[in-house]
């Protein structure tokens, strides 16, 4: 789907002893066409099976490994530069750990940014899983990390083949060790409210961003954006820190006639890379994440933290309008 929007200025003249213009007369700019891209979900998909084809995408196995190398080749095939930042993070039960943070970057020298994020890593054990057996089993995350990540590359690949606006730089960044939190059957023991014990890539990117002094506007971030029937309320910390980012996108879901799953209801608090986004960097940010206050794993996706979070569970159309929006709303600023 493309969308085009004509912009008319007329000007009109004053009247000056050297006028060659009659009073009243009036010029007009050559038309400003915008032309956004179509967002191709099936790509999308591919992306993300592509990641689950590694298995669970845990810090510091071959799998992950795997993984990392292929998002920072699959970035550099479409963005102007890619920065892998190499981190080591302490863990809830104190052991270290390393963490790849991957960035592509669009027109580096633009002064105006948009972060566009989703973490890659995922879960180590399955502890919402409802056969007890699975609990300690590492998950393919597929919706939680994948999709998001999916998502995004298919953004990098339209933003490729049809240039951003020059004045825009857009930053693709995939957050690690996201989703290395306590254990569900631990999760009392290591709770401290002035520690966030996930969450680790985004924190580190926040305090040591990829370049020196970084600022941007605003940013997007995905999560568990590729199951069945989403819901998409206004996240509560994202209307807190950056309403005016939720308005913006939700808007642009709108007028792109997603109303009834871009919902105007306001989410529940959810503890996610947005966080130190905005409390550490300072950059407005939101959370793109599916929620449903019925479930009975939480307030998420049934599949949540489970063996289930599989490619079985990813629907196209669901991607598609994510994916949609984001593109309406990057080539629209």
């Amino acid at each position: 789907m493309k969308r085009y929007f004509i912009l008319v200025i007329s000007v009109l003249l004053l009247a000056s002893c050297g006028d060659k213009q009659p009073q009243g007369t009036t010029t007009e700019k050559p038309m400003k066409t915008v032309v956004v891209p179509s967002f191709n979900a099936d790509s999308a998909y591919q992306f993300v099976a592509k990641q689950t084809s590694f298995g669970p995408r845990v810090p510091e196995t071959q799998a992950h490994a795997d993984c990392a190398e292929w998002l920072a080749a699959k970035l550099n095939e479409y963005t102007d530069t890619v920065i892998v930042q190499d981190f080591r993070a302490r863990l809830f039960n104190g052991k270290g750990i390393d963490g790849q943070n991957i960035v592509g970057v669009f027109h580096p020298e633009a002064k105006k940014r948009v972060v566009l994020c989703a973490h890659w890593d995922s879960r180590p054990y399955a502890d919402h899983d409802p056969d007890e057996a699975n609990i300690h089993t590492p998950i393919d995350g597929a919706n939680d990390g994948a999709s998001g990540v999916g998502v995004l590359l298919e953004c990098a690949r339209q933003f490729k083949l049809q240039t951003l606006p020059e004045h825009l730089g857009v930053d693709i960044v995939f957050f690690d060790l996201e989703d290395y939190g306590p254990h569900q059957q631990e999760s009392e023991k290591y709770y401290d409210d002035k520690v966030n014990y996930w969450a680790l890539g985004s924190q580190y990117w926040s305090k040591t961003p990829h370049v020196y002094g970084y600022k941007a506007y605003y940013g997007i971030l995905l999560d568990m954006v590729g199951g069945s029937n989403p819901n998409f309320p206004k996240e509560y910390y994202s209307q807190g820190y950056a309403a005016w980012v939720s308005n913006k996108v939700w808007r642009t879901a709108y007028d792109l006639g997603y109303r009834p799953y871009f919902s105007n209801e306001l989410g529940t608090m959810i503890s996610d890379d947005h966080i130190p986004m905005n409390q550490i960097a300072g950059l407005p940010t939101i959370d793109i994440i599916d929620l449903h206050p019925e479930s009975s794993n939480e307030c998420f996706p049934e599949v949540w933290h489970t063996l289930n979070d599989n490619i079985e569970h990813i629907d196209k159309s669901t991607l598609g309008m994510v994916g949609d929006v984001l593109l309406h709303v990057v080539y629209e600023e």
